[in-house]
């Protein structure tokens, strides 16, 4: 018997499992639907924890000051009304207290960074802690303690300075000093002191 080269081939020839297709007319296996968005499912966070958790974040191991703890909540998207209720609480039980903030940030930055009074005041005032607070922490300086840093700077720099003139020396030790927060007064009278003692001779005011 031989083939009628006039019939046409079958459409699935070459293809076995085309041609099963054809022959037994079977429907494509239908399409899997997508896996659910697991995410749309989780229940959203409650802001009120998400807050609770920024302040604890973020007073883990350092004092802050109200205003920078709030101005972290609004950066995070925090509800205001949340913000600030929570901001009490932690007030309430001491966690927030700016009395005490202000106190250990002078106790810290005016001797480790020789600052005087006027730049730690400055300090104070760009991380929103009330002016009366912050006078009353001011206040703990003892001045003995403020010229003693302010020596402590002026001999640190005069160290660098060994190749300059006495006036080229003098002007910058007065403009450190200056940047430092200290008087043009105490200024100078600390440098001419200092830089006698090292045999130089200081710029008169």
């Amino acid at each position: 018997m031989t083939l009628d080269e006039d019939r046409p081939a079958p459409d699935w020839l070459g293809d076995v499992s085309t041609g099963v297709d054809a022959w037994t007319r079977r429907a494509p296996a239908p399409t899997p639907p997508p896996p659910e968005d697991t995410a749309v499912q989780v229940p959203e966070a409650d802001p009120e924890s998400v807050a609770r958790k920024i302040l604890l974040d973020q007073l883990t191991g350092q004092a802050r000051s109200r205003k920078e703890l709030s101005d972290k909540l609004a950066a995070k998207n925090v509800p205001a009304d949340v913000a600030t209720r929570l901001l009490d609480r932690f007030e309430e039980i001491g966690l927030v207290d700016d009395e005490a903030f202000a106190r250990s940030w002078v106790a810290s930055r005016q001797p480790g960074k020789g600052l005087a009074r006027r730049a730690l005041a400055q300090e104070l005032r760009r991380k929103g802690v009330d002016e009366e607070v912050a006078r009353e922490a001011l206040d703990e300086i003892d001045p003995a303690d403020e010229e003693a840093a302010a020596r402590v700077l002026v001999r640190k720099k005069l160290r660098t300075l060994s190749r300059v003139d006495d006036t080229t020396a003098t002007r910058r030790l007065v403009g450190m000093l200056a940047r430092k927060g200290y008087g043009s007064g105490m200024s100078f009278a600390v440098v001419k002191d200092e830089l006698a003692n090292a045999g130089r001779e200081t710029l008169d005011e």
